[in-house]
């Protein structure tokens, strides 16, 4: 235990260094605790990006999914999730050019420059705060259960062990620290992510004969809608859906639209980011794949740990300790984002402080940290149903605020808030399951009510002070590209493939590698559009 606690301490002692070598530099102004001087570069933007969006969701989460549904929950978040990118130009390249012209600060900052409602803003920000808790506490769980079961640390222990040390560093640091720690963990969860598959592959029997064993066993896996029965086409493509319109609306994400340093910067994290989703989430599902392998009998509330167990059967005590830093890595690259944008919306726009010196922040970064903490006291099942019926549907309502604003001269403050409020509602109630739709997920009625609600009330009803001067024209040169997305979108839900047997390629199914070369073709796709963009 001691051996494998050392290794885990330091790797968290140079997190904890990086946030010492931005001290005095964070703790200038707002501008630097907050957003990194508005300079961060193509290479720190794309790894900060991918890290902070794969959260524990990414190795626990896709891992325990594997492992319950099958290869049938790959696409939706290989192709899926890589396909959202084209978000970050939709609504990150504008809100970019924005932020350098109005000093944005916080992502709420447009919602009130937008529609001149500092009330509006005010309820933009409520939304993003309260749906953000439970993902930072899910970074607290998983963290807790990672150490328990590669260390023996009591549950608890765990999650308020690397819940310290990430509050540590960035009340320390701010941004720059959490883009510079992000370089390193976006590496490392990449990288020992890819040797513990392999690890993994050679203590269970190789890639192929694993994977015939587990066909021969469990051949659901290997089948949409999966193993559960639970990936129906209205499912998958619900959270083809719901990734596009929630991802951008994280606030730790859409915050990095601000942090960026130009409009190159963004595009080069625009076309890599299919080729990481692509092949990370192809390892991370395949783990929890083979995982059945080797403990065929999982309770439900134990899949989200089959990666470190795995580790802890086949890889020695030292290796396995570092390799599960990378899942450590994971997890903290997105939890110190959060915790720092959270407490940019809270101070910038419901707490007053006009000093120069940020030791105000740094006191509700802390309290954020123990509130996540305490909500992980009592864990859900698994990560996967936790969030998607919490954050990713709330934060999805706020999609047709931002993208409306942006391009629509129609929209206003009532409007705005009219659908923020009907949308969350809905949200609730099917939460509470006051309102169901057996086979579909409830983010699709929940977004189409939510932007009927929002066309519906912008032109019934006139509101004088909106400032259309910074909306964007749609050229007429765009829509030869719109049908280019649409059709790789309609690729991406390969609805003609669905309920067959699977024909099989070195023991997965076809329609897989299928889905690792349409990430590839989208990656070349999007680097052909922002070129054109760059030239125009």
């Amino acid at each position: 235990m001691w051996q494998r606690l050392s290794i885990i301490l330091a790797y968290l002692t140079i997190t904890l260094i990086i946030g010492i070598v931005f001290r005095k530099q964070a703790s200038a102004n707002k501008v630097e605790f907050f957003l990194a001087g508005r300079g961060v570069g193509r290479l720190l933007l794309f790894f900060t990006m991918a890290a902070t969006n794969f959260s524990a969701f990414t190795i626990f989460g896709l891992s325990g999914a594997g492992y319950r549904i099958g290869y049938a929950f790959y696409p939706v978040m290989g192709f899926g999730t890589g396909f959202m990118a084209l978000s970050f130009l939709l609504i990150g390249k504008p809100i970019l050019s924005l932020s350098k012209e109005r000093n944005y600060i916080t992502p709420s900052d447009f919602i009130a420059d937008r529609y001149g409602a500092p009330w509006l803003k005010r309820l933009f920000s409520i939304v993003m705060i309260v749906f953000t808790l439970p993902y930072i506490a899910i970074q607290a769980i998983a963290s807790g259960k990672s150490l328990n079961a590669l260390v023996g640390i009591p549950y608890l222990s765990g999650a308020l062990l690397i819940t310290a040390f990430i509050v540590l560093y960035v009340t320390l640091g701010g941004m720059r620290s959490i883009v510079w720690t992000d370089l390193i963990q976006a590496l490392m969860m990449v990288g020992f992510t890819f040797v513990a598959f392999f690890i993994i592959l050679r203590g269970s029997g190789g890639f192929v004969r694993t994977h015939d064993e587990v066909y021969g066993s469990f051949p659901a896996l290997f089948s949409r809608p999966g193993q559960d029965g639970s990936m129906l086409f209205g499912i998958w493509f619900g959270y083809m859906f719901l990734w596009f319109f929630a991802d951008p609306m994280f606030p730790q994400l859409f915050q990095r639209f601000i942090v960026a340093k130009d409009q190159k910067s963004l595009n080069t994290t625009v076309v890599l980011y299919p080729l990481i989703t692509t092949f990370l989430f192809f390892l991370t599902v395949s783990i929890g794949v083979l995982g059945r392998h080797t403990f065929p009998d999982l309770a439900p509330a134990e899949t989200d740990a089959v990666f470190p167990m795995l580790l802890q059967r086949y890889a020695g005590v030292f290796v396995s300790t570092l390799l599960i830093t990378g899942s450590l890595a994971a997890l903290m690259s997105t939890m110190d984002s959060q915790l720092l944008t959270l407490t940019s919306l809270i101070t910038v726009d419901f707490v007053r402080i006009r000093k120069r010196e940020v030791l105000k922040e740094k006191a509700v970064i802390i309290v954020l940290g123990v509130l996540g903490f305490l909500i992980a006291v009592k864990p859900p099942q698994t990560i996967l149903d936790f969030i998607s019926k919490t954050t990713f549907n709330g934060l999805a309502v706020l999609a047709p605020t931002v993208i409306a604003g942006l391009y629509w001269k129609k929209a206003n403050r009532y409007a705005a808030a009219a659908s923020i409020v009907a949308g969350e509602g809905l949200v609730l109630a099917f939460y509470f399951k006051v309102l169901s739709m057996p086979g579909i997920l409830p983010i699709v009625p929940i977004l189409v009510a939510t932007s009927l609600v929002f066309v519906a009330v912008s032109l019934l009803i006139k509101a004088p002070g909106e400032n259309t001067d910074i909306i964007f024209p749609i050229r007429a040169g765009s829509w030869p590209w719109v049908a280019i997305f649409g059709l790789l979108f309609i690729l991406g839900n390969d609805f003609w493939a669905w309920n067959r047997e699977p024909v099989r390629l070195l023991g997965v199914p076809l329609w897989v590698w299928y889905y690792v070369g349409l990430g590839i073709v989208l990656s070349i796709v999007y680097g052909v559009f922002v070129g054109k963009g760059e030239n125009a």
